[in-house]
C-alpha cells in the first residue's frame, strides 16, 4: 500500500469513501491529528515559538506514521474474524488482534492530545492574528483523540468479551 501522506487529499477522501474496511476511522483520526499539528506548527512559527514549532512537527510526522499503521491494523482482526467457529484458536487469536489493534489508535489519541495541549497554549499566548488557526488545531485535536481513544476502547471492550 502507497504512502498516503504523498497523495492528493482528493485521492484519500476517495479511498475514505470506498467500501473498504481501510482507511477508517482510525486513519482519520490520525490525519486529523496531523493536519491539527500543522496548525500548531503554522501559529507557533508565526509566534516565534520555535520549540512549539519544532514538537508540533514531531507530533504530525507521527500522527501521519500512525495512520499509515492504522490502514493496517485490523487485517489480523478480519483473518480470525473469518476462522471458523470451531477452530480452537480462533478466540485467541481474536483477542489477540483486537488487543494489537487497539494499539495504533491508542497511541494516535497520545498524539493527539498533546497537540491540543500545544494549539491551547498557543492561542491563548501566541500571535493573537493565529489565534483562530490554534483554536481550530486545539478543536481538530481534541476530536482525533476523543475518535482515536473510543475506537481502541472498541477493540479492547471485545477483547474482554471473548
Amino acid at each position: 500500500m502507497a504512502d498516503h501522506s504523498q497523495r492528493p487529499l482528493s485521492e484519500l477522501l476517495d479511498e475514505l469513501a470506498a467500501r473498504t474496511p481501510a482507511p477508517g476511522g482510525g486513519t482519520s483520526a490520525g490525519w486529523a491529528a496531523a493536519m491539527a499539528a500543522g496548525l500548531v506548527e503554522m501559529a507557533a512559527a508565526f509566534a516565534g515559538e520555535g520549540e512549539a514549532r519544532d514538537r508540533a512537527l514531531e507530533l504530525r510526522v507521527r500522527a501521519v506514521e500512525l495512520a499509515e499503521r492504522e490502514l493496517r491494523a485490523y487485517e489480523p482482526v478480519l483473518a480470525a474474524r473469518r476462522l471458523p467457529d470451531g477452530d480452537p484458536s480462533r478466540p485467541e487469536r481474536l483477542r489477540a488482534a483486537l488487543t494489537a489493534a487497539a494499539e495504533a489508535p491508542a497511541e494516535i489519541a497520545t498524539v493527539a492530545s498533546e497537540v491540543a495541549e500545544l494549539a491551547r497554549r498557543l492561542a491563548a499566548a501566541g500571535n493573537p492574528a493565529l489565534a483562530g488557526d490554534a483554536e481550530t488545531g486545539a478543536i481538530l485535536a481534541d476530536a482525533a483523540r476523543t475518535a482515536a481513544a473510543r475506537l481502541a476502547e472498541i477493540d479492547l471492550e471485545e477483547a474482554r468479551s471473548i
